[in-house]
């Protein structure tokens, strides 16, 4: 939670506090690493079991291995093979022993090897917690989201690059690749999930689907 407000706002600050927000079942800590693009760095933790999950060991591993502390770290998911994404993959990885996950398109750019590829509509656990992978084909080859659906029926949608406020991830002005992750957006993300959903990006702050809906025709006439 912000510590001025005791809200969960998703705005944190390379070198500042790290924020929680509870759900039933889960508790998500995001953090922002640093380095040259200020990554955010996901900590998922079932509240039932106690395990937790790594959604980008971005950078500074001491930091995240504070943020860690005691929670026994099963798992790391790399969202994608840019390099701002697993600077500390190999470190946390050793310090932890978590497998290692990521879309098979991009495992070969990881610095470790992946010990669990997951495609399409594959799910990866959090102690008694499932969350499913969405490839999104576009910014990398293998790029994933993670989405969480909570027991009320919210849904929590991880984005990695593909997704931010104000549009698409990055895809150096390729029409084709562009084409490509809007529409894996449009079908697989906006097409099925609802207005409410919570949108953290692996930069930046959060965002909601509802919020960024509005803007699909905008961006696609934008092609950026």
């Amino acid at each position: 939670m912000d510590e001025s407000t005791g809200q969960y706002t998703g705005e944190v600050t390379a070198g500042g506090p790290a924020q929680t927000r509870e759900l039933k079942g889960l508790t998500i800590t995001k953090v922002s690493v640093g380095g040259p693009y200020d990554n955010n760095a996901y900590l998922l933790r079932s509240t039932a079991t106690g395990d937790a999950l790594l959604i980008d060991a971005a950078n500074d591993a001491d930091r995240l291995l504070e943020v860690i502390g005691d929670a026994p770290v099963r798992t790391i998911i790399t969202t994608h093979q840019h390099p701002d994404h697993w600077q500390a993959l190999a470190e946390v990885a050793e310090a932890t022993g978590a497998r290692t996950v990521a879309h098979p398109a991009d495992a070969g750019g990881l610095p470790i090897p992946v010990t669990d590829p997951v495609e399409d509509g594959g799910t990866v656990t959090v102690g008694d917690l499932t969350l499913e992978a969405i490839h999104l084909v576009g910014h990398t080859p293998g790029s994933i989201a993670l989405l969480y659906q909570d027991p009320d029926g919210h849904s929590h949608l991880f984005t990695g690059d593909c997704l931010f406020p104000g549009g698409p991830g990055n895809t150096q002005k390729d029409p084709a690749r562009f084409a490509s992750l809007l529409d894996g957006l449009e079908e697989k993300v906006f097409g099925r999930l609802p207005d409410d959903t919570w949108v953290y990006p692996g930069h930046g702050k959060d965002t909601t689907l509802g919020a960024e809906r509005p803007h699909l025709a905008e961006w696609r006439q934008r092609g950026w």
